[in-house]
Protein backbone atom coordinates (compact mmCIF):
# COMPACT_ATOMS: atom_id res chain seq x y z
CA UNK A 1 0.00 0.00 0.00
CA UNK A 2 1.49 3.45 -1.06
CA UNK A 3 2.46 6.21 1.79
CA UNK A 4 -0.86 7.74 2.73
CA UNK A 5 0.84 10.34 5.26
CA UNK A 6 -0.33 13.34 3.06
CA UNK A 7 -2.39 11.84 0.78
CA UNK A 8 -6.25 13.14 0.55
CA UNK A 9 -8.79 11.53 2.67
CA UNK A 10 -11.05 10.77 -0.43
CA UNK A 11 -7.42 8.95 -2.02
CA UNK A 12 -7.48 7.14 1.51
CA UNK A 13 -10.72 5.80 1.08
CA UNK A 14 -10.40 4.84 -2.37
CA UNK A 15 -7.76 2.88 -1.89
CA UNK A 16 -9.73 0.66 0.61
CA UNK A 17 -10.49 -3.07 -0.06
CA UNK A 18 -14.28 -4.08 -0.42
CA UNK A 19 -14.54 -6.59 2.94
CA UNK A 20 -13.15 -3.51 4.78
CA UNK A 21 -15.79 -0.97 3.72
CA UNK A 22 -18.05 -3.46 4.02
CA UNK A 23 -17.36 -4.23 7.53
CA UNK A 24 -17.01 -0.70 8.52
CA UNK A 25 -20.10 -0.04 7.04
CA UNK A 26 -22.06 -3.11 8.97
CA UNK A 27 -24.56 -1.73 11.68
CA UNK A 28 -24.59 -4.73 13.83
CA UNK A 29 -21.68 -4.49 15.70
CA UNK A 30 -22.95 -0.75 16.89
CA UNK A 31 -26.32 -2.47 17.48
CA UNK A 32 -24.81 -4.65 20.12
CA UNK A 33 -22.95 -1.78 21.87
CA UNK A 34 -26.07 -0.29 21.76
CA UNK A 35 -27.69 -2.91 23.65
CA UNK A 36 -25.41 -3.52 25.97
CA UNK A 37 -25.19 -0.26 27.44
CA UNK A 38 -29.22 -0.14 27.70
CA UNK A 39 -28.85 -3.77 29.86
CA UNK A 40 -26.07 -1.98 31.85
CA UNK A 41 -28.44 1.18 32.09
CA UNK A 42 -31.39 -0.74 33.46
CA UNK A 43 -29.74 -2.79 35.85
CA UNK A 44 -28.45 0.72 37.53
CA UNK A 45 -31.27 1.96 37.31
CA UNK A 46 -32.69 -1.66 38.74
CA UNK A 47 -29.57 -1.50 41.43
CA UNK A 48 -31.06 2.22 42.81
CA UNK A 49 -33.91 0.56 43.94
CA UNK A 50 -32.37 -2.21 45.76
CA UNK A 51 -32.53 -1.89 49.42
CA UNK A 52 -29.49 -0.65 51.38
CA UNK A 53 -28.82 -0.95 54.81
CA UNK A 54 -27.47 2.37 56.65
CA UNK A 55 -25.29 1.57 59.45
CA UNK A 56 -22.96 3.97 61.67
CA UNK A 57 -19.25 2.98 62.06
CA UNK A 58 -17.33 3.01 65.10
CA UNK A 59 -13.97 1.76 66.26
CA UNK A 60 -13.23 0.25 69.80
CA UNK A 61 -11.62 -2.14 71.80
CA UNK A 62 -12.86 -5.21 73.11
CA UNK A 63 -13.79 -5.20 77.11
CA UNK A 64 -15.72 -6.02 79.50
CA UNK A 65 -19.11 -5.27 80.56
CA UNK A 66 -19.03 -5.28 84.11
CA UNK A 67 -16.30 -3.34 85.91
CA UNK A 68 -15.68 -6.57 88.10
CA UNK A 69 -14.36 -8.21 85.01
CA UNK A 70 -11.97 -5.73 83.83
CA UNK A 71 -8.38 -6.18 83.73
CA UNK A 72 -7.25 -4.65 87.54
CA UNK A 73 -4.70 -3.41 89.57
CA UNK A 74 -3.21 -5.57 92.68
CA UNK A 75 -2.59 -3.11 96.08
CA UNK A 76 -1.10 -3.62 98.96
CA UNK A 77 -3.15 -2.06 102.54
CA UNK A 78 0.11 -1.38 104.53
CA UNK A 79 3.59 -0.60 103.87
CA UNK A 80 6.16 -3.16 104.61
CA UNK A 81 9.04 -4.63 103.15
CA UNK A 82 8.80 -7.48 100.32
CA UNK A 83 10.19 -10.97 101.83
CA UNK A 84 9.25 -12.96 98.50
CA UNK A 85 6.65 -13.86 95.43
CA UNK A 86 4.64 -16.14 95.48
CA UNK A 87 3.56 -15.81 91.53
CA UNK A 88 5.19 -15.12 88.38
CA UNK A 89 4.12 -13.14 85.01
CA UNK A 90 1.07 -15.29 83.51
CA UNK A 91 0.00 -17.29 86.05
CA UNK A 92 -3.12 -18.30 86.66
CA UNK A 93 -4.31 -17.99 90.50
CA UNK A 94 -7.44 -18.71 92.25
CA UNK A 95 -9.32 -16.23 94.49
CA UNK A 96 -7.44 -16.22 97.82
CA UNK A 97 -4.07 -17.21 96.76
CA UNK A 98 -0.79 -16.00 97.80
CA UNK A 99 0.90 -13.62 95.78
CA UNK A 100 3.29 -11.10 97.90
CA UNK A 101 4.47 -11.72 101.29
CA UNK A 102 5.57 -8.58 103.36
CA UNK A 103 7.63 -8.01 106.46
CA UNK A 104 6.95 -5.28 108.98
CA UNK A 105 8.74 -1.71 108.69
CA UNK A 106 6.44 0.20 111.22
CA UNK A 107 8.63 0.68 114.83
CA UNK A 108 5.07 0.77 115.97
CA UNK A 109 4.52 -3.20 115.75
CA UNK A 110 7.89 -4.55 116.24
CA UNK A 111 7.33 -5.96 119.08
CA UNK A 112 6.22 -9.80 118.49
CA UNK A 113 4.90 -9.85 121.98
CA UNK A 114 2.24 -6.35 120.92
CA UNK A 115 -1.27 -8.74 121.46
CA UNK A 116 0.07 -9.87 124.62
CA UNK A 117 1.03 -6.42 125.66
CA UNK A 118 -2.33 -5.16 124.91
CA UNK A 119 -4.23 -8.18 126.57
CA UNK A 120 -2.53 -6.78 129.92
CA UNK A 121 -3.08 -3.13 129.41
CA UNK A 122 -6.86 -4.31 128.47
CA UNK A 123 -7.30 -6.66 131.57
CA UNK A 124 -6.46 -3.28 133.29
CA UNK A 125 -9.07 -1.05 131.68
CA UNK A 126 -11.44 -3.62 133.01
CA UNK A 127 -10.30 -4.05 136.54
CA UNK A 128 -10.62 -0.43 136.47
CA UNK A 129 -13.87 -0.21 135.35
CA UNK A 130 -14.32 -2.67 138.05
CA UNK A 131 -13.49 -1.26 140.95
CA UNK A 132 -15.68 2.11 139.16
CA UNK A 133 -18.59 0.08 139.42
CA UNK A 134 -18.04 -1.21 142.72
CA UNK A 135 -17.23 2.42 143.75
CA UNK A 136 -20.96 3.09 142.29
CA UNK A 137 -22.54 0.28 144.10
CA UNK A 138 -21.08 1.95 147.30
CA UNK A 139 -21.83 5.04 146.71
CA UNK A 140 -25.83 4.27 145.99
CA UNK A 141 -26.02 1.71 148.99
CA UNK A 142 -24.46 5.30 150.91
CA UNK A 143 -27.11 6.89 149.78
CA UNK A 144 -29.69 4.48 150.61
CA UNK A 145 -28.96 4.31 154.06
CA UNK A 146 -28.51 8.42 154.31
CA UNK A 147 -32.13 8.52 152.74
CA UNK A 148 -33.53 5.64 155.35
CA UNK A 149 -31.48 7.58 158.28
CA UNK A 150 -32.78 10.93 157.27
CA UNK A 151 -36.23 9.18 157.29
CA UNK A 152 -35.84 8.20 160.71
CA UNK A 153 -34.53 12.10 161.96
CA UNK A 154 -37.32 13.63 160.32
CA UNK A 155 -39.65 11.31 161.26
CA UNK A 156 -38.33 12.42 165.12
CA UNK A 157 -37.54 15.77 164.48
CA UNK A 158 -41.23 16.25 163.21
CA UNK A 159 -42.86 14.79 166.00
CA UNK A 160 -40.84 16.76 168.23
CA UNK A 161 -42.17 19.89 166.42
CA UNK A 162 -45.70 18.15 166.57
CA UNK A 163 -45.12 18.00 170.07
CA UNK A 164 -43.92 21.37 171.04
CA UNK A 165 -46.63 23.18 168.80
CA UNK A 166 -48.78 21.21 171.48
CA UNK A 167 -47.15 22.12 174.27
CA UNK A 168 -47.37 26.06 172.99
CA UNK A 169 -50.99 25.49 172.32
CA UNK A 170 -51.74 23.98 176.20
CA UNK A 171 -49.43 26.98 177.62
CA UNK A 172 -51.23 29.44 175.50
CA UNK A 173 -54.44 28.21 176.84
CA UNK A 174 -53.54 27.85 180.67
CA UNK A 175 -51.99 31.47 180.57
CA UNK A 176 -55.73 32.92 179.20
CA UNK A 177 -57.27 30.36 181.69
CA UNK A 178 -54.82 32.40 184.68
CA UNK A 179 -55.37 35.58 182.76
CA UNK A 180 -58.99 35.51 183.06
CA UNK A 181 -58.86 34.04 187.01
CA UNK A 182 -56.61 37.31 187.36
CA UNK A 183 -58.88 39.61 186.30
CA UNK A 184 -61.85 38.21 188.08
CA UNK A 185 -59.59 38.65 191.21
CA UNK A 186 -58.90 41.82 190.17
CA UNK A 187 -62.77 42.84 190.33
CA UNK A 188 -63.74 40.89 192.95
CA UNK A 189 -60.81 42.94 195.17
CA UNK A 190 -62.39 46.26 194.11
CA UNK A 191 -65.19 45.00 195.11
CA UNK A 192 -64.36 43.98 198.57
CA UNK A 193 -62.50 47.45 198.88
CA UNK A 194 -65.93 49.35 198.34
CA UNK A 195 -67.36 46.84 201.11
CA UNK A 196 -64.74 48.08 203.42
CA UNK A 197 -65.06 51.56 202.80
CA UNK A 198 -69.13 50.40 204.12
CA UNK A 199 -68.22 48.28 206.47
CA UNK A 200 -69.33 45.33 204.78
CA UNK A 201 -65.90 43.29 205.01
CA UNK A 202 -62.95 43.96 207.60
CA UNK A 203 -59.33 44.69 206.93
CA UNK A 204 -58.57 41.09 206.90
CA UNK A 205 -60.35 40.37 204.25
CA UNK A 206 -59.27 43.20 202.45
CA UNK A 207 -55.57 41.95 202.76
CA UNK A 208 -56.60 38.38 202.00
CA UNK A 209 -57.97 39.43 198.69
CA UNK A 210 -54.90 41.48 198.02
CA UNK A 211 -52.34 38.66 198.65
CA UNK A 212 -54.28 36.53 196.70
CA UNK A 213 -54.25 39.02 194.03
CA UNK A 214 -50.68 38.57 194.00
CA UNK A 215 -50.76 34.97 193.78
CA UNK A 216 -52.96 35.38 190.73
CA UNK A 217 -50.78 38.00 189.10
CA UNK A 218 -47.55 35.66 189.99
CA UNK A 219 -49.41 32.71 188.19
CA UNK A 220 -49.79 34.67 185.17
CA UNK A 221 -46.10 35.61 184.53
CA UNK A 222 -45.38 31.83 185.49
CA UNK A 223 -47.80 30.92 182.67
CA UNK A 224 -46.27 33.35 180.37
CA UNK A 225 -42.92 32.23 180.93
CA UNK A 226 -43.88 28.67 180.20
CA UNK A 227 -45.85 29.79 177.37
CA UNK A 228 -42.51 31.79 175.95
CA UNK A 229 -40.16 28.64 177.23
CA UNK A 230 -42.74 26.52 175.00
CA UNK A 231 -42.33 28.70 172.18
CA UNK A 232 -38.42 28.82 172.16
CA UNK A 233 -38.67 25.22 172.72
CA UNK A 234 -41.07 24.98 168.90
CA UNK A 235 -38.47 27.55 167.44
CA UNK A 236 -35.61 25.16 168.28
CA UNK A 237 -37.50 21.76 166.98
CA UNK A 238 -38.07 23.21 164.03
CA UNK A 239 -34.28 24.71 163.63
CA UNK A 240 -33.40 21.14 164.34
CA UNK A 241 -35.79 19.56 161.93
CA UNK A 242 -33.93 22.36 159.08
CA UNK A 243 -30.38 21.25 160.26
CA UNK A 244 -31.36 17.50 159.41
CA UNK A 245 -32.55 18.38 156.14
CA UNK A 246 -29.96 20.51 155.11
CA UNK A 247 -27.31 17.90 156.72
CA UNK A 248 -29.01 15.28 154.75
CA UNK A 249 -28.76 17.41 151.61
CA UNK A 250 -25.28 18.06 152.45
CA UNK A 251 -24.00 14.44 152.77
CA UNK A 252 -26.45 13.56 149.74
CA UNK A 253 -24.14 15.96 147.43
CA UNK A 254 -21.07 14.31 148.55
CA UNK A 255 -22.72 11.23 148.25
CA UNK A 256 -24.10 12.26 144.27
CA UNK A 257 -20.25 13.80 143.90
CA UNK A 258 -18.63 10.39 144.58
CA UNK A 259 -21.18 8.69 142.55
CA UNK A 260 -20.07 11.16 139.50
CA UNK A 261 -16.32 10.58 140.22
CA UNK A 262 -17.12 6.87 140.41
CA UNK A 263 -19.27 6.74 136.78
CA UNK A 264 -16.80 9.22 135.36
CA UNK A 265 -13.72 6.62 135.92
CA UNK A 266 -16.05 4.20 134.22
CA UNK A 267 -16.57 5.48 131.54
CA UNK A 268 -12.75 6.50 131.17
CA UNK A 269 -12.30 3.20 131.65
CA UNK A 270 -14.30 2.08 128.79
CA UNK A 271 -12.82 4.75 126.73
CA UNK A 272 -9.63 2.42 127.25
CA UNK A 273 -10.96 -0.78 126.59
CA UNK A 274 -12.88 0.65 123.69
CA UNK A 275 -9.23 2.04 122.13
CA UNK A 276 -6.99 -1.10 123.38
CA UNK A 277 -9.68 -3.37 121.49
CA UNK A 278 -9.37 -1.47 118.69
CA UNK A 279 -5.42 -1.70 118.59
CA UNK A 280 -5.89 -5.70 119.02
CA UNK A 281 -8.23 -5.69 116.47
CA UNK A 282 -5.65 -3.46 113.68
CA UNK A 283 -2.66 -5.45 115.15
CA UNK A 284 -4.51 -8.65 114.26
CA UNK A 285 -5.91 -7.41 110.80
CA UNK A 286 -2.69 -5.65 110.06
CA UNK A 287 -1.00 -9.07 110.47
CA UNK A 288 -2.75 -11.01 108.41
CA UNK A 289 -2.19 -8.52 105.55
CA UNK A 290 1.13 -9.47 105.27
CA UNK A 291 -0.11 -11.63 103.24
CA UNK A 292 -1.36 -10.01 99.75
CA UNK A 293 -3.36 -12.26 98.15
CA UNK A 294 -5.48 -12.57 95.27
CA UNK A 295 -9.11 -10.42 95.46
CA UNK A 296 -10.54 -12.70 92.47
CA UNK A 297 -9.61 -16.34 90.48
CA UNK A 298 -7.70 -14.92 86.85
CA UNK A 299 -4.40 -14.62 85.60
CA UNK A 300 -1.41 -12.02 86.57
CA UNK A 301 -0.29 -10.05 83.87
CA UNK A 302 2.35 -8.27 85.07
CA UNK A 303 3.90 -7.87 88.54
CA UNK A 304 4.68 -3.90 88.78
CA UNK A 305 7.08 -4.70 91.32
CA UNK A 306 10.64 -5.80 91.20
CA UNK A 307 13.39 -7.83 94.23
CA UNK A 308 13.19 -9.05 97.00
CA UNK A 309 13.89 -6.47 100.20
CA UNK A 310 12.47 -3.62 98.82
CA UNK A 311 10.09 -2.02 100.69
CA UNK A 312 6.58 -0.62 99.35
CA UNK A 313 4.30 2.15 101.26
CA UNK A 314 0.63 1.15 101.34
CA UNK A 315 -1.50 1.17 98.62
CA UNK A 316 0.85 0.68 95.97
CA UNK A 317 0.01 -1.36 93.05
CA UNK A 318 1.82 -4.64 93.16
CA UNK A 319 1.13 -6.41 89.78
CA UNK A 320 -2.08 -6.73 87.85
CA UNK A 321 -4.81 -9.14 87.61
CA UNK A 322 -7.25 -10.40 84.09
CA UNK A 323 -9.92 -11.97 86.09
CA UNK A 324 -10.89 -15.40 84.48
CA UNK A 325 -14.18 -15.96 82.12
CA UNK A 326 -15.03 -11.61 81.93
CA UNK A 327 -18.24 -11.28 80.43
CA UNK A 328 -16.68 -9.60 76.91
CA UNK A 329 -18.17 -6.77 75.83
CA UNK A 330 -17.17 -3.80 73.20
CA UNK A 331 -16.60 -0.37 73.28
CA UNK A 332 -16.57 1.70 70.06
CA UNK A 333 -16.59 5.33 69.42
CA UNK A 334 -19.20 7.22 67.48
CA UNK A 335 -19.43 11.13 65.81
CA UNK A 336 -21.74 12.83 68.02
CA UNK A 337 -24.08 13.54 64.93
CA UNK A 338 -24.78 10.05 65.09
CA UNK A 339 -25.42 9.52 68.74
CA UNK A 340 -29.20 10.65 68.53
CA UNK A 341 -29.66 7.66 65.74
CA UNK A 342 -28.75 5.02 67.97
CA UNK A 343 -30.88 2.86 70.81
CA UNK A 344 -30.03 0.77 73.71
CA UNK A 345 -31.64 -1.53 71.83
CA UNK A 346 -29.80 -1.13 68.63
CA UNK A 347 -28.24 -4.20 66.52
CA UNK A 348 -24.33 -4.39 65.46
CA UNK A 349 -21.92 -5.97 62.93
CA UNK A 350 -18.87 -6.56 64.78
CA UNK A 351 -15.40 -7.20 63.45
CA UNK A 352 -12.64 -8.71 65.22
CA UNK A 353 -9.14 -8.00 64.80
CA UNK A 354 -7.75 -11.53 63.88
CA UNK A 355 -10.96 -12.73 62.69
CA UNK A 356 -10.66 -12.66 59.04
CA UNK A 357 -13.92 -11.40 57.64
CA UNK A 358 -15.76 -9.49 54.54
CA UNK A 359 -18.35 -7.17 55.33
CA UNK A 360 -20.49 -4.61 52.90
CA UNK A 361 -22.05 -1.82 53.98
CA UNK A 362 -25.30 -1.92 53.14
CA UNK A 363 -25.57 -5.42 52.92
CA UNK A 364 -25.13 -6.96 56.70
CA UNK A 365 -26.66 -10.59 55.57
CA UNK A 366 -24.13 -10.83 52.71
CA UNK A 367 -20.96 -10.28 55.39
CA UNK A 368 -18.33 -13.64 55.90
CA UNK A 369 -16.95 -13.56 59.55
CA UNK A 370 -18.36 -10.80 61.12
CA UNK A 371 -20.41 -11.20 64.74
CA UNK A 372 -24.06 -10.16 66.11
CA UNK A 373 -24.26 -7.34 69.20
CA UNK A 374 -26.37 -4.97 70.29
CA UNK A 375 -25.92 -1.94 71.96
CA UNK A 376 -26.20 -1.88 76.01
CA UNK A 377 -25.01 1.57 76.93
CA UNK A 378 -24.79 4.75 75.20
CA UNK A 379 -22.92 7.31 77.48
CA UNK A 380 -24.72 10.21 78.47
CA UNK A 381 -20.72 12.71 78.11
CA UNK A 382 -18.33 12.51 75.09
CA UNK A 383 -15.00 10.55 75.80
CA UNK A 384 -11.85 12.99 75.70
CA UNK A 385 -11.88 11.93 71.90
CA UNK A 386 -15.35 14.35 71.15
CA UNK A 387 -16.79 11.03 70.30
CA UNK A 388 -19.80 8.98 72.21
CA UNK A 389 -18.80 5.63 73.75
CA UNK A 390 -21.25 2.40 72.94
CA UNK A 391 -20.62 -0.74 75.06
CA UNK A 392 -22.23 -3.57 72.78
CA UNK A 393 -22.69 -6.82 74.12
CA UNK A 394 -22.96 -10.05 72.73
CA UNK A 395 -26.67 -11.09 71.04
CA UNK A 396 -28.45 -13.49 73.52
CA UNK A 397 -29.53 -15.81 71.71
CA UNK A 398 -27.23 -15.79 69.42
CA UNK A 399 -29.25 -14.90 65.68
CA UNK A 400 -29.68 -18.24 63.78
CA UNK A 401 -27.11 -18.12 61.40
CA UNK A 402 -24.47 -16.22 63.54
CA UNK A 403 -21.54 -17.45 65.66
CA UNK A 404 -21.26 -17.05 69.20
CA UNK A 405 -17.95 -14.60 70.10
CA UNK A 406 -14.62 -16.43 69.59
CA UNK A 407 -13.37 -17.65 72.76
CA UNK A 408 -10.12 -16.16 72.62
CA UNK A 409 -10.99 -12.76 72.30
CA UNK A 410 -8.53 -10.91 74.50
CA UNK A 411 -9.50 -7.27 76.23
CA UNK A 412 -7.52 -4.43 74.64
CA UNK A 413 -8.39 -5.82 71.17
CA UNK A 414 -9.05 -3.92 67.87
CA UNK A 415 -12.61 -4.07 66.76
CA UNK A 416 -14.62 -2.43 63.90
CA UNK A 417 -18.48 -1.98 64.12
CA UNK A 418 -20.99 -1.08 62.23
CA UNK A 419 -25.01 -0.07 64.41
CA UNK A 420 -27.56 -1.44 61.78
CA UNK A 421 -29.89 1.50 60.96
CA UNK A 422 -33.42 0.94 58.78
CA UNK A 423 -33.07 -0.14 55.20
CA UNK A 424 -33.59 2.49 52.03
CA UNK A 425 -33.22 2.17 48.60
CA UNK A 426 -29.91 2.63 47.31
CA UNK A 427 -30.19 5.92 45.26
CA UNK A 428 -31.85 7.94 48.92
CA UNK A 429 -27.91 6.60 50.10
CA UNK A 430 -26.22 7.77 47.12
CA UNK A 431 -28.14 11.02 47.57
CA UNK A 432 -27.68 11.25 51.30
CA UNK A 433 -23.91 10.96 50.98
CA UNK A 434 -23.47 13.14 47.94
CA UNK A 435 -25.42 15.89 50.57
CA UNK A 436 -23.83 14.68 53.61
CA UNK A 437 -26.96 14.15 54.84
CA UNK A 438 -27.12 12.16 58.28
CA UNK A 439 -29.15 8.50 58.24
CA UNK A 440 -33.07 8.54 58.67
CA UNK A 441 -35.03 6.92 61.44
CA UNK A 442 -38.68 5.20 61.22
CA UNK A 443 -39.11 6.90 64.29
CA UNK A 444 -38.09 8.42 67.58
CA UNK A 445 -35.53 6.54 69.61
CA UNK A 446 -36.78 5.68 73.26
CA UNK A 447 -35.71 8.54 75.15
CA UNK A 448 -36.34 6.48 78.32
CA UNK A 449 -33.74 4.81 81.01
CA UNK A 450 -31.67 2.90 79.58
CA UNK A 451 -31.61 -1.03 79.74
CA UNK A 452 -29.36 -2.99 82.16
CA UNK A 453 -26.35 -4.48 80.70
CA UNK A 454 -26.95 -7.34 83.08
Amino acid sequence: MPHTKHMPEQAYFDNLTPSTNKALLMPRRSKYLGRILLVALGLFIIMLFLPWRQTIPGRGLVTALRPEDRSQTVQNQIGGRIEYWAVMDGQEVEQGDTILVLSETSQSYFDPELPARLAEQLNSAKGTEEAADQRMDATRTQMSALTNRLQLQLSAAENKVIQRTNVVAIDSADLQAIEKFYETSRARLVRYEEGFKNGLFSLTDIETRRLKLQEDYAKVISAQNKLSNSRQDLINATIDLDHIRASYQESLAKAQSDLSSAFSSKVSAQGNIAKLRNEISNVTIRRGLYVVRAPQSGFVVKTLKAGVGENIKEGESIATLQPRQPQVAVEIYVDAMDVPLIQDSSDVRLQFEGWPSVQFSGWPAVAVGTFAGRVAVIDRVSSANGKYRLLVRQTNPTPEGDEVWPDRLRQGSGVFGRVILRPVPLWYEIWRQLNGFPPSLEKEPNAGKQTSPN
